[in-house]
């Protein structure tokens, strides 16, 4: 088996974008029985997804790849805006969001679940991205 393999799909900016890419994710992570956890990865994409959707300017193309590694996996999201979403990085006290309100909690989900994340600029605009390591498989995990 090749060290890594990449899916990519272009994503229509609609709410539809977020099962179609979590049907992705599920897809690559079974077909190639990638050893990442597939419920955080489809978690992950959608908190991505959906941020890119309400975040981007109308017409703007998403694209979604997700790389398959001996390690895990990435996934990123490619959107026309080349504004940061966002600290992705850091982890401050202070960076709790409200419990009251219905957003802000995607970037959070995502600093806490994954290994890795970050974003890049892109010719485009900017790459979102996160990584998940590898998960142990043995009796009882499959």
């Amino acid at each position: 088996m090749p060290d890594a393999s990449a899916w990519r799909i272009a994503l229509p900016r609609t709410a539809a974008a977020v099962p179609l890419a979590r049907a992705l994710v599920r897809t690559a992570l079974a077909d190639t029985d990638a050893p990442a956890d597939r419920d955080t990865a489809e978690l992950l994409t959608a908190e991505l997804v959906a941020n890119a959707v309400e975040h981007t300017r109308s017409g703007a193309p998403i694209e979604l790849v997700v790389e398959l590694l001996a390690s895990g996996c990435q996934v990123e999201v490619h959107d026309g805006d080349p504004s940061p979403p966002g600290n992705l990085s850091a982890r401050p006290a202070a960076d709790r969001p409200d419990p009251w309100q219905e957003h802000g909690r995607g970037l959070l989900l995502i600093r806490a679940l994954s290994s890795d994340c970050g974003h890049r600029a892109t010719p485009g605009g900017k790459a979102v991205w996160f990584t998940l390591p590898a998960q142990r498989t043995g009796p009882g995990r499959a």
